[in-house]
């Protein structure tokens, strides 16, 4: 495994049998953390832990799965490729020896491993009984931050992680909010900006620029920086959808 150094690390934990909505944000919160520098642990089962290996793999980063099952016997094999992508930027580990008999009690047991890995624990998905349960456990009896990811109350893979949030788990409900306080970006507006925009176009960091020195205008914000109509209101509704800036007036912006 690779020297950790200043390093933080994440344990992204959740149910097997997923929804899309819960595969989509693991997915995301593992990419936008690792193109950061911060290592995700999982478990490599299937559901969330290999949307949050895949999402920090894509994103170039470093990922570490933690098995319940021996280094020689992959489980599940259908992530066996996934397993090869993970030996190429990161680890691999297992408390089982090679040749170890598997028990569905192992699973259980890696999970302390997985809390003790990381800095924070976020479980995405769980149903009411859930190994992810025992994880926040162990997260908490080792000091751990434990996030947990609301859901809609009408589905039984919400369960889980409202009823956390309920005893006492920290919602997460934004994932670049999430990212500023976790790496310790300084909280104010222009931080949270800069992390929200930094794989945006070059023009969308210019309109921020520009709203920063006071131009509200889009005309003059056009002009300013040579960017064409049909970018400008691309750029725009993008920063809209994430939060950044907000209408004022006739064809006019502010930083929201």
């Amino acid at each position: 495994m690779p020297e950790r150094d200043d390093k933080k690390v994440v344990s992204i934990v959740g149910a097997r049998h997923c929804t899309p909505y819960g595969e989509n944000i693991a997915y995301k919160l593992a990419y936008e953390l690792a193109r950061r520098g911060v290592i995700v642990v999982s478990g490599l089962a299937y559901g969330i832990d290999a949307c949050a290996h895949r999402g920090c793999l894509d994103a170039g980063g470093t990922t570490v799965a933690v098995l319940g099952t021996p280094i020689d016997k992959i489980y599940p094999r259908s992530n066996l490729g996934l397993a090869k992508r993970i030996v190429e930027r990161g680890a691999i580990i297992s408390e089982f020896p090679p040749g170890t008999e598997t028990h569905n009690w192992h699973f259980l047991r890696r999970n302390r491993i997985v809390a003790g890995l990381s800095d924070v624990l976020i479980i995405v998905e769980a149903a009411r009984k859930s190994g992810t349960h025992q994880t926040a456990s162990d997260a908490l009896e080792q000091n751990k931050d434990v996030y947990a990811v609301p859901g809609d109350i009408t589905r039984p893979m919400s369960v889980g992680c409202n009823r956390l949030i309920f005893d006492g788990a920290i919602p997460l409900i934004n994932i670049d909010d999430f990212i500023v306080d976790f790496l310790g970006v300084k909280a104010n507006k222009e931080g949270r900006y800069d992390l929200v925009i930094s794989d945006m176009a070059e023009s969308a960091k210019n309109i921020v620029a520009a709203l920063r020195d006071g131009v509200s205008s889009g005309e003059e914000i056009m002009q300013k920086y040579q960017i064409s109509a049909a970018e400008f209101n691309h750029q725009i509704m993008l920063l809209e959808l994430r939060g950044v800036v907000q209408p004022y007036g006739v064809a006019s912006w502010i930083l929201k």
